[in-house]
């Protein structure tokens, strides 16, 4: 997803159309003809033509362009580079190979080209953007005044020094002047101690800084952060007129550079490459001459946009190597164009390159040594302090350590892996791991011992139990049953009976037998209400586990993100900032619209500046979009781009913004 790799594939595939139907010549020649363009067809140099052809044609969708040392490579394989302007080639079928060569040649260094404009448009909004940080908050200002304060002394005592030296060379070129003119008179030279030299080179560099400081009234006015906010206005001024004539140069070349025309656009060009007279030579040969031209204009910071636009077009019109065809041999034309684009990738390329890094280099944002030096070097004052602060205390840090270690040992397994394993074994039915407030057969035994407790009773004092002189094995078994389901009515008899004279029923009835039988009904009561009690966490235990388990696990994924996102994994974060890069490029986008529909041009389309910042964001909006648009609406989201970057009125671009604002929304916001 690249707008370089759209371009070149889409004009690598309209050369792919020429027509070479003229070179068989009229059917009314006979044989001979046909004989004669079969041998030339099977010349060696042809075979050759074609093979370099078939290098420089996009045979691959993902990786279209070809690195410029491979460019430069297959030129110097062509053989354009050495041929001789008196030689031209004779041989038809050659000339028009030559011209597809250099003309694919052409494309491959126009997507370099391009490329290059669109990666130094990119970088240079940072470098904006760290420059409005400074000028719009007097923390900043004041910080970046500190920050570069070495630099600037020493810049001074550079100056200083140089001036100094210049006057002391004039003084001792005076001094020598004069001895010689003494030496001719006859007279004898006093010599000069050590403490004049010394006044005299002191009276030197004293004038020298009083000339420094008046020359430069300005900083003698100003306040020291005031000069340094005005230094970073100049360079982010300076900055913004690089952007500005980068995207210019990217539009005019987006623009005009290889403009063949196309029947099936719709825009009533005429289609140059289908047509019998050959004006896709010259388009190849304006395009290269604009190349050059904006590679030499584009870095000079001294015009303004519309002064360099009239620059380069002015320079492509008297441009000399375009007279040639009409001066010259037609069949030269190949090689001068094969020669200028070696040119351009070996020379005016990388010359371009290092004069836009020179100038970003100083007017961008300081160095990390400059913007750091002061955390570093209190960091390097403080060092010993800080070393002997560790040797002292060198076994107290060993043992925070070690306890925090620990801490994190004790935490992960009883509160991360103790309570999976117990969820683990709820989930198994692992009777060890069930939750108990009391023993299994508790109740149980306690039953059966109140059980026989009345039983027993009954049969010792049947007559106050129930009333009988002797109980049946009926009765007997009728009491059991009723014990099993809480009924004590012969306890209750017997107990209700002594109640009436209690001191009688302590010493001789059986009140203390029944009260304790009572006590332990209760106690059964308490574990019958004890067993539903345990019933109902048993049936909740796997929630309880979960419970148990949550923070323990919310910890351990709070500490597992943020080291993630100290060590470099970041993939969720990224996302996140590739989102908000998204609203940002469309918010660009949108605001170079909303300026061009403000004062729109005569013809309803952008100016190349415009043009070429809105490509630069698209550019920017691809890269973004690469890992987040689904491969199934891929290709409607790069065909809404593409009606984004095309010139068919600014209110059909407006209108193709929104479109992809509502449609892509879940995807770039």
């Amino acid at each position: 997803m690249s707008v370089v790799a759209d371009q070149v594939r889409r004009l690598d595939a309209q050369l792919d159309r020429i027509p070479f139907s003229h070179l068989a010549g009229n059917e009314d020649d006979g044989g001979e003809v046909a004989s004669q363009g079969i041998s030339d067809l099977d010349s060696p140099r042809v075979r050759d033509l074609l093979r370099v052809i078939k290098t420089l044609s996009s045979g691959s969708a993902s990786q279209p362009r070809i690195p410029p040392w491979q460019l430069q490579g297959l030129l110097s394989q062509s053989k354009l580079l050495s041929q001789q302007d008196d030689k031209p080639t004779t041989n038809q079928y050659e000339s028009e190979l030559e011209w597809l060569l250099v003309s694919k040649a052409t494309i491959q260094t126009y997507g370099v080209v391009v490329e290059a404009l669109l990666n130094q448009i990119t970088p240079l909004s940072s470098h904006i953007w760290y420059w409005d940080e400074v000028l719009s908050s007097p923390t900043y200002g004041t910080l970046y005044m500190v920050q570069t304060s070495p630099y600037r002394l020493w810049t001074w005592t550079l100056d200083v020094y140089e001036e100094s030296k210049a006057r002391l060379q004039q003084f001792t070129q005076g001094h020598l002047s004069a001895d010689s003119t003494e030496r001719g008179g006859g007279q004898e030279l006093q010599p000069t101690g050590f403490s004049e030299k010394w006044h005299q080179f002191y009276a030197i560099v004293r004038e020298s800084i009083r000339e420094r400081s008046l020359a430069n009234v300005h900083r003698r006015i100003m306040s020291p952060v005031a000069l340094a906010r005005a230094e970073a206005r100049d360079k982010q001024d300076r900055l913004r007129k690089l952007r500005e004539l980068s995207a210019s140069s990217l539009g005019v070349l987006i623009d005009e550079a290889l403009e063949f025309g196309s029947q099936r656009s719709g825009d009533g060009k005429h289609d140059l490459i289908a047509s019998a007279d050959q004006e896709w030579k010259g388009v190849v040969e304006r395009s290269v001459a604009l190349m050059d031209m904006v590679l030499r204009e584009a870095p000079i910071l001294d015009a303004d946009v519309a002064e360099f636009e009239d620059k380069v077009f002015v320079g492509v019109d008297d441009d000399p190597e375009l007279s040639i065809p009409s001066e010259g041999d037609e069949a030269s034309r190949p090689a001068i164009v094969a020669r200028r684009l070696h040119r351009l990738l070996t020379t005016h390329v990388p010359a371009h390159r290092a004069a836009v890094k020179q100038l970003v280099a100083e007017n961008g944002r300081p160095s990390r040594i400059v913007r750091y030096w002061l955390p570093a070097t209190a960091l390097l004052l403080s060092s010993s302090t800080i070393l002997r602060i560790f040797v002292q205390r060198r076994q107290e840090i060993l043992q925070w350590v070690q306890d925090f270690g620990v801490t994190v040992r004790d935490f992960w397994f009883n509160w991360v892996v103790e309570p999976v394993r117990k969820v683990i074994g709820t989930i198994r039915h692992d009777s060890n791991s069930e939750i108990a407030i009391m023993s299994k057969d508790s109740l149980k035994a306690d039953r059966e011992s109140l059980e026989r407790m009345v039983v027993d009773f009954a049969l010792d004092s049947p007559t106050a139990a129930t009333g009988e002189s002797s109980l049946s094995e009926t009765q007997v078994a009728e009491i059991r049953a009723k014990v099993k389901e809480g009924d004590l009515t012969p306890v209750l008899r017997a107990y209700e009976k002594d109640l009436r004279s209690p001191l009688k029923g302590t010493i001789r009835g059986d009140l203390v037998r029944t009260l304790l039988i009572q006590v332990q009904k209760t106690k059964v009561d308490v574990e019958v209400a004890m067993s539903g009690i345990d019933a109902l966490l048993k049936s909740q235990e796997l929630v309880f586990g979960f419970v148990g388990l949550t923070p323990g696990i919310i910890v351990s994924i709070g500490v597992m993100q943020y080291l993630r996102g100290a060590l470099g994994g970041r993939k969720g974060l990224n996302k996140n900032h590739r989102a908000r890069k998204c609203v940002r490029v469309l918010r660009n986008i949108d605001r170079i619209l909303s300026e061009a529909l403000a004062s729109p041009p005569s013809n309803n389309v952008l100016v190349y500046k415009d043009h070429g910042m809105l490509i630069s964001e698209i550019h920017v909006l691809r890269r973004l979009a690469r890992k987040t648009i689904p491969a199934d609406i891929e290709k409607e989201f790069l065909e809404d781009l593409d009606d984004l970057a095309n010139l068919k009125g600014i209110g059909s671009q407006v209108r193709a913004l929104e479109r992809i604002r509502w449609a892509y929304s879940k995807y770039l916001t």
